[in-house]
């Protein structure tokens, strides 16, 4: 089968590999370089951890366990040391205890440690005394995402994906006979079937094929869509986990850096307007790092990110084919690097014609024909939102 996967992010670049795999002949098309759209400003934390409803808790359970099969020889990209999750404030206790709660009912990994225990896995990390509730998931992790890329395309090339890079695509049209693929240097690329992956500009590329997929669209700072990302520089800090308090989040970044998330400073995230590393919103974090990490006293922020969710109007993912378009196969998710490893396979077989995988079943593109009003998701602003 002849396919074309546009989009070379995470999801993109594991679907292809799949695709590859099986046997398929890939094409990955990218308008950018590999992984530099909202791959390149992903907090990457891999985790099912509050998802609702149930079939999204459990498609990104899914995406959990696929990372850890992926990574089970060993790999430079996951960072398998858990996530930990320190509570002190009433209102935050009540919402990590009832995530627990649903988490032990689902069979997900989670336990309640004490400050002690929390010391032992975040030896530079202040663990206040006054912690009312810590909670270890030990299952989950965070990705570097060029590093999966690597790994994960690597794998791709090996299996025949024939990679273009700076190449935007300008036309989709198809039909029983297939689809044609053209791109912005009149090149036309032939395809039995087109999958996209092209995270937050799928609404774009679904109406170049006369479709349609409601993607939530940046529409002022702070927005659902943005967030915050900061990076330091290298610290001489032991961190190889997640971690999530109430002032900020933080987790390794490479090198020695740290990457620090707070989810009430994203109120004026603008990414026309993105704040300098000596900017005063730099100095917050670093005066919440220095809290937080005393060992971190002399970090100084090496670069200042606003990140961009790929997030579908509804707030959950999208997978199958687009709407009268069978020939086009649609993928766009918040959970991207959750799901990646998990996209690789289950994409592939259902593109490849092994039947309707069950697990997407709540997931169709065809959910959103006839609704006439999507209710969207709400902004993260509080500790253990994503």
């Amino acid at each position: 089968m002849q396919t074309v996967v546009i989009g070379a992010g995470v999801v993109g670049a594991s679907i292809a590999t799949g695709l590859a795999r099986r046997g398929a002949q890939v094409t990955l098309v990218d308008r950018g370089p590999v992984g530099a759209g909202t791959s390149a400003t992903s907090y990457a934390w891999v985790n099912s951890n509050g998802k609702e409803p149930d079939s999204y808790f459990a498609l990104n359970a899914e995406g959990v366990r696929a990372h850890h099969r992926l990574a089970a020889d060993g790999s430079d990209w996951l960072g398998a040391g858990g996530h930990v999750e320190i509570a002190v404030d009433e209102a935050h206790v009540r919402h990590l205890r009832g995530r627990m709660d649903r988490m032990v009912e689902r069979g997900y990994p989670v336990e309640e440690i004490d400050p002690a225990r929390a010391r032992d896995l975040l030896p530079d990390v202040l663990v206040p005394d006054a912690a009312a509730l810590v909670a270890y998931f030990r299952e989950e992790a965070f990705v570097h995402p060029q590093l999966y890329l690597a790994h994960v395309l690597g794998q791709g090339l090996r299996a025949g994906v024939r990679l273009r890079t700076g190449d935007e695509v300008v036309a989709l049209s198809g039909g029983d006979g297939g689809a044609q693929v053209t791109l912005a240097d009149g090149t036309v690329l032939a395809a039995d079937r087109v999958v996209s992956a092209v995270g937050r500009w799928t609404s774009d590329l679904a109406a170049l094929a006369g479709t349609s997929v409601p993607m939530a669209t940046y529409q002022e700072p702070g927005d659902l869509t943005v967030g915050y990302l900061l990076e330091t520089d290298p610290v001489p800090v032991r961190l190889d986990r997640v971690v999530t308090t109430p002032w900020l989040n933080l987790r390794p970044s490479g090198g020695g850096r740290l990457l620090l998330q707070a989810l009430d400073l994203d109120a004026t995230a603008d990414p026309e307007a993105v704040p300098g590393p000596d900017s005063p919103l730099a100095e917050e974090f670093l005066q919440r790092l220095r809290a937080v990490v005393p060992q971190a006293a002399g970090a100084r922020i090496r670069r200042v990110l606003v990140g961009r969710r790929a997030m579908p109007a509804d707030g959950l993912t999208v997978v199958g084919p687009a709407v009268d378009r069978d020939w086009l196969y649609v993928v766009a998710t918040h959970s991207g690097v959750t799901l990646a490893p998990f996209l690789s396979e289950a994409v592939a077989a259902e593109v490849l014609g092994d039947g309707e995988d069950a697990r997407f079943a709540d997931f169709r593109p065809a959910r959103f024909e006839g609704v006439a009003e999507i209710a969207s998701p709400r902004t993260p602003r509080k500790p253990g939102e994503q």
